[in-house]
């Protein structure tokens, strides 16, 4: 339970919450709207949480939308939402943090490149998924507190430390024409981003020892704490740096830290920051590894895949993964690879989300050990908000959105190679 509650928690808590700001800013330049953002973000996200919870407790099984997709609508809609999950749901969102890891220590310590410290932590991380299951469990636990403590502590020296002026929080009259805004939907896409993860547990729901009494309440309890300390966090962001700074920036957190610890202070909380996303790449990488092992265990050419060491590890979808990052990390700038990431994400969700009333038309006496309460409500919240955000980023961001289209159709070309007959061995 613990295990799986520092899985969404660090799976959520990476690169967006300490870089979405600065795109936020440039754009809504007001900080109650901002703060209603990533309210609304995490309310939509718990939304989707106890969908899901619904659908993986009818069918317990690791593998995330690509299992749940398989079994309540097609196996086609699943292959791709599998292929998502490799290409944008995992190996994208890890190189972008370990990009943000890299610019952190860049601007600290120059001497070596972003890339070089990127990449270097994607290789360690990669050795640490290939350790056995207790060891991942015991690191990413440890880890997941620790950053934590770190937000804890950073919001506390905002609060405390800091001279900020909390008076850019409250609300203003000039704040309305935001809210219908094209922007705040892509800005919403940046906090949608941050939340990713808040599906964390369900990837490694075949890890857990009673998946119908634990998934539910670590979904829950991990999106409701991560909302929490979110809205803390970007408060203090916000009261901390000069907006003008943080404008299209993404290394916001780094910059508030400077201004209320000063120089060294601010460079030692990047430090700590940067290692924070330790835990996030980890969560990432443990999850990620198990949908390939579930995608290895159902088609016959990537059989390779649900292959382990003598630790249990399944260390060609560790190698693999991380040599998609690797590649990944040396394409695109930092906002192209997350809008790449998050029309897709929202697609794959979407779909799972609305296999709930799907499932409840089609099999109404199915068992249900668990829920989702307020329903239909719950879905209809998360398909409304998840479709005016795919509307937005589809109409400001084509090429952004052509390249998730291209990325679909390599998946559909990979189904159709799986569904030709099995070769004789």
């Amino acid at each position: 339970m613990l295990t799986a509650v520092a899985v969404v928690v660090a799976s959520m808590v990476g690169t967006g919450v300490f870089t979405s700001l600065g795109y936020q800013i440039r754009d809504i330049p007001a900080g109650f709207p901002i703060l209603i953002l990533w309210i609304i973000g995490g309310l939509v996200s718990l939304c989707g949480a106890f969908c899901y919870a619904e659908l993986v407790c009818m069918n317990p099984r690791s593998g995330g939308e690509y299992h749940l997709l398989s079994t309540a609508i097609h196996p086609l809609a699943g292959f791709l939402a599998g292929w998502i999950s490799i290409t944008a749901g995992f190996a994208a969102p890890l190189a972008a943090a370990a990009v943000v890891f890299g610019t952190y220590l860049h601007t600290i310590w120059p001497e070596w490149s972003v890339y070089g410290y990127g990449a270097g932590l994607v290789l360690l991380m990669t050795t640490v998924q290939l350790f056995s299951l207790r060891f991942v469990e015991r690191f990413q636990v440890a880890f997941t507190m620790m950053k934590l403590a770190l937000i804890a502590a950073f919001i506390l020296g905002a609060g405390f430390v800091g001279a900020g002026n909390w008076n850019l929080l409250l609300p203003a009259a000039s704040d309305r024409p935001y809210y219908t805004s094209q922007p705040y939907a892509i800005a919403l896409v940046f906090v949608m981003y941050a939340y990713t993860g808040w599906n964390g547990a369900v990837y490694i729901a075949g890890e857990m020892a009673d998946v119908r009494r634990h998934l539910p309440k670590a979904l829950l309890s991990g999106t409701l704490l991560v909302i929490i300390l979110y809205v803390l966090l970007n408060a203090a962001f916000m009261v901390s740096a000069p907006w003008t700074a943080l404008e299209g920036k993404p290394e916001v957190a780094l910059m508030a830290a400077r201004t209320i610890f000063g120089e060294a202070g601010g460079n030692g909380m990047g430090l700590v920051i940067s290692f924070g996303l330790v835990a996030h790449i980890s969560a990432m990488l443990f999850a990620g590894t198990r949908v390939l092992r579930v995608l290895g265990q159902d088609v016959w050419y990537l059989r390779l895949l649900d292959r382990t060491n003598q630790a249990g590890a399944p260390w060609p979808a560790v190698l693999l993964l991380s040599a998609v990052v690797l590649l990944l990390m040396l394409s695109g700038t930092f906002e192209q690879l997350l809008l790449y990431i998050q029309g897709l994400l929202l697609l794959s969700s979407m779909l799972c989300v609305a296999a709930v009333p799907w499932l409840r038309w089609k099999r109404p006496l199915a068992d249900r050990p668990f829920r989702a309460p307020l329903y239909p409500l719950t879905p209809f919240v998360y398909l409304g908000v998840t479709s005016w955000m795919l509307y937005a980023l589809v109409k400001e961001r084509p090429w952004e959105s052509a390249l998730g289209l291209v990325t679909l159709v390599f998946g559909l070309i990979l189904y159709a190679v799986a569904r030709l007959k099995k070769p004789a061995v």
